[in-house]
């Protein structure tokens, strides 16, 4: 019998009333066993309790609560917990935002997507100032930096990582979410990658700011903690080394695991051959298995029995149990459980820091709402392609594999799936292609404004170079830069300006999806044009857009897909 139930046998327990209601999609809370249902409010003072509990991991001083729930009184310490109000009407707390990625497994490799608005409080933030975006798109593409750190806080963690380490990244994955959100893409990030850190400024504790030095040629896990380095400066490391800008990040300790997967009874997995490993302890029999708290963390945590040894492999083996863990979370048997839900969100809220941009409740719902709509066979693992450090005699680091990393990069950069997923509705695909079919103007007869919206410094001009002299567009003109950055290519006409319309998308291989019926300007010469707007997707004067993309030559797996580790 839990704390408030003592002393009070007609009270029911809360954490035992929470019931689907089929016209919300939401659990609600049924206090009384008449069956009435009373929502509950996600605002302070009306928070349904929760069985969860245990203590915070220490966190650097630069990062505060939001939310903190206020200092009970004195005499309400310990073990009681106050006596439950009568919720208000017509409120309810979200408590499941459905099943896919809840939280971010990290801490060692992994975690999920998951909140209750009454639990904002649990979550730590860090200001990474321009690091990251100043808010949360749902209308966007969006890239979270997962964090695993190895710092060594929290009761049972002392013989994990570097004792006095302020804490490494020591597990790194870019979970990137495209705009359609037909598809994501995890990227790991080796520990070992040699990389350049750039400088970076970082808020202190009095609100002042402090520049930490870059560093050249040092480990990509030295972007965190060393010198005072906080989230931010890993985010800036990854845009400085693969040109991905990341929005947002969630990190977490060695807790993570453990909290995480003890609140869902356990993780399945697999390994090929028997396992008794003496450094992290972990012991298990060939074939399928559970584990949980501290067995989960020491498979995540396992080196030496996997592959080569080394840290390669071992994401590799994280990428497996990420997998399973959100097929976990959006099964049935903890979807129906809400005493389930209530200990791993609350499990979950404790283990993370994020950006303070996705910090407030609203937002991590709408994150939460976001990544449910991806499908689990279509989030692709990946790890940033690498060679062995030729600079070394005896491996122990890795650098970029030149020849496969670019081409990873820039499928993340331009959205493109590393699987293969329909990308759009049969009606949108129809009607993008409709815009493509008809006649076409001459080239000579081809009137349009060109617009640098996120390509290369001087691509607008080249581009008018090669319209004019190569394809014989002479009614073209550059229009500078424009008021926004694109993501991709596009092209706006106006409906008389169609047949223009299509021959510029036939020499410059743009798709129907590129071109955007609309409105014409007016040129410098005060005739009606198109506006080409050249966006980060865009190749070089003279290359097509539309030329395919070949799968990345990188080995990967999906999150549906049940794989024993090796």
């Amino acid at each position: 019998m839990d704390a408030q139930r003592r002393g009070r046998g007609d009270q029911i327990d809360p954490a035992d009333q929470w019931v689907l209601n089929p016209n919300t999609g939401e659990y609600e809370l049924r206090l009384t066993p008449s069956g009435t249902q009373s929502p509950v409010s996600g605002t302070r003072g009306s928070t349904p309790p929760t069985r969860a509990g245990g203590t915070r991991a220490d966190v650097p001083p630069q990062r505060r609560r939001r939310g903190a729930p206020e200092e009970p009184p004195p005499g309400r310490r310990g073990g009681r917990r106050p006596v439950q109000r009568k919720p208000k009407k017509a409120k309810k707390v979200l408590v499941w935002t459905g099943g896919t990625m809840a939280f971010v497994l990290v801490g060692v490799g992994a975690a999920g997507y998951f909140y209750l608005r009454h639990l904002e409080g649990n979550v730590t933030t860090t200001d990474v100032g321009s690091a990251g975006a100043s808010n949360f798109s749902k209308d966007e593409a969006f890239s979270i930096l997962i964090i695993g750190t190895d710092k060594r806080t929290g009761a049972g963690n002392e013989g994990y990582g570097d004792k006095g380490s302020s804490g490494h990244a020591d597990t790194t994955i870019l979970l990137h979410v495209a705009k359609d959100r037909s598809n994501a893409t995890a990227l790991s990030i080796p520990r070992d990658l040699i990389v350049n850190i750039p400088d970076c400024p970082t808020k202190l504790e009095d609100g002042s700011e402090k520049v930490v030095p870059g560093l050249r040629g040092v480990r990509f896990n030295r972007s965190l903690g060393e010198g005072g380095r906080d989230p931010g400066c890993t985010m800036r490391t990854v845009k400085e080394n693969t040109g991905i800008q990341v929005d947002h990040f969630m990190m977490a300790d060695f807790n993570a695991v453990k909290t995480l997967t003890t609140a869902v009874d356990g993780v399945d997995v697999c390994v090929e051959k028997p396992v008794n490993d003496k450094e992290s302890k972990l012991v298990l029999p060939a074939g399928p298995s559970k584990v949980e708290g501290e067995q989960a963390l020491a498979f995540v945590r396992t080196r030496k029995s996997f592959g080569n040894s080394g840290d390669l492999d071992r994401i590799k083996v994280q990428q497996q149990f990420l997998g399973s863990l959100m097929r976990k979370m959006s099964s049935g048997d903890t979807l129906t459980s809400p005493s389930k839900l209530l200990k791993l969100a609350e499990a979950a809220t404790k283990a993370l820091t994020v950006d303070q941009a996705i910090g407030s409740v609203g937002t991590l719902k709408d994150v939460a709402l976001e990544l449910k709509k991806v499908p689990t066979k279509n989030i692709s693992f990946a790890t940033v392609p690498v060679v062995d450090n030729p600079a070394e005699q005896v491996k122990a680091t890795v650098v970029l594999d030149q020849s496969k990393a670019p081409q990873v990069f820039d499928m993340i950069k331009n959205d493109v799936s590393f699987t293969e997923v329909k990308q759009q509705k049969k009606k949108e695909k129809d009607a993008e292609a409709a815009r493509l079919k008809g006649t076409k103007a001459p080239a000579s007869e081809v009137r349009v404004r060109i617009l640098n919206g996120g390509a290369v410094a001087g691509s607008a001009q080249k581009t008018l170079q090669y319209l004019q002299v190569e394809e014989g567009v002479t009614k073209s003109e550059n229009g500078g830069n424009a008021p926004a950055e694109l993501a991709r290519t596009t092209l706006e006409y106006a409906p008389d300006q169609a047949d223009q319309a299509r021959r510029l998308a036939d020499i410059m291989g743009l798709s129907g999806s590129a071109l955007k019926p609309g409105e014409s300007v007016t040129n410098s010469q005060g005739v009606p044009a198109m506006t080409l707007t050249l966006g980060k997707d865009f190749k070089g004067a003279g290359v097509k857009l539309d030329a395919p993309v070949e799968a990345a030559d990188v080995e990967k797996s999906t999150a549906d897909k049940v794989k024993c580790a090796s």
